[in-house]
């Protein structure tokens, strides 16, 4: 019973690393209506950035993740604006591969820059356990917890209390109708846009200390942000928390029970099988991002 308790409280931990990640391409998805296949790559650029900074300046990681979050809000507005919104009227098909396109132009840019290399990010006291009523964690990952509900929570706060929100969620429930209400829906696309990449931008600085950062690192991340955004419905920020939460635990559970080469396997089958019998995903609320 202890290891089953450990196991879970260890997939709830990595469950808040995928919510961070998950919560951004819920947001670019719900309001935006497109797939951001560079998602991943967002990240990647952000750990290099953490990475940089604390090499040349000694910041740690955690510290550095305010100037990620801007960073990152300024990267996702950008291509949000020059390379997403000019492609708006056209197929969906053209949108995904631009996004597709732009992923691949940044993996080949940092093996550019960077190389194969791995690089790690030096951050003291991270990794030091931490006892829980008997059972252990890292420090990191409870950082990582408390950062995805304070994030799930200031965004809700964020859309339900300010007019800047509720215009949000009005474009994403139905476009034609804020225009008519006066909200510039434009504007908007590149604030949304901007935020799911400042989500990123917060997961790069919670996860470079501990994992290596290298060029395709975005990739394995949001493979499983894909896998938890379709699990929890598209559109829904609260279902994106609740299905990395289930597909963390379904991670270590399964990793300890049946092989830790196998545990991709089986949320990758739980994926399909919410596509097919459960496209709305497990927990989705309809239209408009909840």
């Amino acid at each position: 019973m202890d290891v089953l308790v450990q196991l879970i409280l260890n997939g709830i931990m990595l469950g808040s690393m995928y919510a961070i990640i998950s919560v951004g391409l819920t947001l670019i998805f719900g309001i935006v209506r497109v797939v951001n296949f560079a998602h991943g790559e967002f990240l990647m650029v952000g750990m290099y950035a953490v990475y940089l900074l604390s090499l040349h300046l000694g910041l740690h990681p955690y510290v550095s993740a305010v100037p990620m979050v801007l960073m990152l809000f300024a990267v996702g507005a950008l291509v949000q604006r020059f390379i997403i919104q000019p492609l708006l009227g056209a197929d969906e098909h053209i949108q995904i591969f631009a996004t597709v396109g732009l992923s691949t132009a940044l993996i080949n840019l940092a093996l550019l820059v960077f190389g194969a290399d791995l690089y790690s990010v030096q951050a003291p006291g991270v990794r030091q356990p931490l006892s829980i009523g008997g059972y252990t964690v890292l420090h990191a990952q409870v950082v990582m917890l408390a950062s995805a509900l304070v994030l799930v929570a200031g965004l809700h706060l964020f859309m339900q209390r300010t007019p800047l929100g509720r215009a949000i969620r009005a474009t994403a429930q139905n476009r034609n109708a804020a225009q008519l209400m006066g909200v510039r829906v434009d504007r908007i696309y590149v604030i949304a846009f901007g935020l799911g990449a400042a989500c990123v931008g917060l997961a790069s600085a919670l996860i470079s200390p501990l994992f290596p950062v290298t060029p395709t690192i975005g990739t394995y991340f949001v493979l499983t942000a894909f896998v938890v955004v379709v699990l929890g419905g598209m559109r829904s920020m609260y279902g994106a928390f609740l299905g990395a939460m289930i597909i963390g635990i379904v991670d270590s559970l399964s990793g300890y029970y049946i092989a830790p080469d196998l545990k991709e396997v089986v949320y990758f089958a739980i994926f399909i099988l919410i596509l097919i019998f459960k496209p709305t995903g497990l927990f989705g609320f309809g239209r408009g991002t909840e």
